[in-house]
């Protein structure tokens, strides 16, 4: 059995969360694998409600948790999201980017992943006013450096594909910080002589993303060029309704969507699930590589044929072309499984 905690977040969080319920629910009624789901509140409606964005009992209840799925919140996302993945270490933020049928990518053949760097760099709001000037501070250790690196190869060693990771960074400019993380990463590279192993400027790199984005296989760069790129990467592909992401640590995980609260579409019941639902996907991968649980894996890759047969047949939600409801394409996931 395991324990799983649900930050319902903002916007359209709850009808996300609605929808995950209900995939779950039919999952732990129709396999042999079991959970309990413990729904939690933390964004802009905790923050009104308790004074805290990342509520103390939602802390601790989410600690006590096997892995935790996340919502999106609204603008007090830097109070939930950017605290857990420092509080937990969860140093690996994981976003595929996966051409899927009916979809307006840029080719049918891009299946990469990018593998950001999650506790440092300018994320850790270390700012201040000097006179008339305002001052960041960039932060990149060898440590971390090393082991996203470490972290990239070796889910590029597991991946179907062309084995390659691409080390992304702009060196040439911030020659100490990005040195650093460059110089890390390609001493990492030697420890995996047959994955593929080349650096690109970041400037570049966004570039091709749109000229030659089925060049890319693994993609592993710093917190801020990772933020921007996984972005990128995900309207390469169709948009962020199809985006998942996961931030891993050595001993927990968070799953989440990648895009936001979407407030003016909040209510309606036309917000697409597929992200959410293949973040879940991840979530099972996760628990079954920690776990040695085969049922996980078994689930998660039904899960994701699902969803894939489903935009193939032309049953989508508005947002990617479709005419179904929230509700309405949750009932055709939850009917095939």
């Amino acid at each position: 059995m395991y324990k799983i905690s649900l930050i319902t977040g903002d916007g359209i969080g709850p009808e996300l969360s609605d929808s995950a319920i209900s995939v779950l629910e039919k999952i732990h009624d129709k396999s042999d694998l079991k959970f309990d789901i413990t729904k939690l509140s933390a964004g802009d409606k905790a923050l009104e409600e308790t004074g805290k964005a990342l509520p103390d009992e939602t802390l601790e209840t989410i600690k006590k948790s096997d892995v935790c799925l996340k919502a999106p919140v609204g603008e007090s996302a830097a109070d939930v999201i950017v605290v857990l993945r420092r509080l937990l270490d969860l140093y690996a933020n994981i976003r595929p980017a996966k051409s899927y049928p009916h979809m307006p990518a840029l080719r049918d053949d891009i299946d990469m992943v990018i593998v950001r760097e999650n506790t440092e760099d300018l994320y850790t709001g270390k700012e201040f006013s000097l006179g008339n000037a305002s001052v960041a501070l960039r932060i990149i250790s060898e440590d971390a450096s090393r082991r996203i690196a470490k972290y990239a190869f070796e889910t590029a060693k597991m991946r179907d594909s062309m084995r390659k990771v691409t080390c992304v960074h702009k060196s040439n400019v911030m020659r100490v910080t990005d040195g650093m993380f460059a110089k890390s990463c390609a001493e990492v590279a030697k420890e995996y002589p047959d994955i593929t192993f080349e650096e690109m400027y970041v400037d570049a790199c966004a570039m091709n993303l749109i000229r030659q984005p089925h060049q890319f296989d693994v993609v592993v760069t710093t917190n801020l060029f990772g933020d921007i790129l996984s972005d990128e990467s995900s309207q390469v592909v169709g948009g962020l309704g199809m985006a998942p992401a996961a931030n891993i640590g050595d001993n927990f995980a968070l799953f989440e969507p990648v895009h936001g609260a979407a407030f003016d579409i909040a209510g309606q019941n036309i917000a697409n699930p597929s992200s959410f639902l293949l973040s879940i996907k991840m979530m099972f991968d996760w628990l079954g590589s920690k776990h040695h649980d085969t049922k996980c894996f078994d689930v998660g890759n039904k899960l994701e044929s699902v969803i894939f047969d489903l935009v193939k047949d032309g049953i989508k939600t508005k947002d990617i072309g479709g005419d179904k409801t929230t509700t309405e394409f949750t009932k055709e996931i939850t009917d095939l499984l």
